[in-house]
């Protein structure tokens, strides 16, 4: 169970993945020892799954987005591990999520431009298995990403 204090450290940390110890704990009203253990009882727990940087996909070439909610044709336990695996392996597909009813999944893509993401609706996304219908939403703007459980 978390506390008060957890919860203050995981909103600095949201905030800030690189802020050192001793800043976080001046922040949380700790010295850095007992906060250096919370963090890493926060990280050995799970509650804290890791660290990575935050990248503007458009900053690095990739600044079209699209929704595409697949419906399998059938939902079986073998293709829905083939079909995930694959979209787990996939760079282009960034986020994923398994849905109630149909469709079936909800996933994120990025891409360069739309013939880049027409090539790979065509070579990628029609190849995964099971499929039966995709249906692409294009994003016109991103107005809140990654933002994290609130805490």
């Amino acid at each position: 169970m978390i506390d008060h204090i957890d919860r203050s450290i995981l909103r600095y940390l949201r905030e800030d993945g690189r802020i050192t110890a001793t800043a976080l704990a001046a922040k949380v009203g700790l010295t850095v020892a007992p906060c250096h253990r919370r963090l890493r009882e926060l990280e050995a727990s799970g509650v804290i799954r890791g660290y990575r940087a935050d990248i503007d996909p458009a900053a690095v070439g990739l600044g079209f987005e699209a929704i595409v909610f697949v419906t399998l044709r059938q939902v079986d336990r073998g293709t829905m591990e083939i079909f995930e695996n694959r979209v787990a392996a996939n760079p282009n597909i960034v986020e994923a999520q398994r849905l109630f009813g149909k469709p079936d999944y909800l996933l994120k893509v990025i891409a360069e431009d739309l013939p880049a993401y027409q090539r790979f609706y065509d070579a990628e996304l029609t190849s995964l298995p099971g499929v039966e219908r995709l249906t692409s939403t294009l994003v016109m703007k991103s107005l809140k990403a990654n933002a994290g459980p609130p805490v």
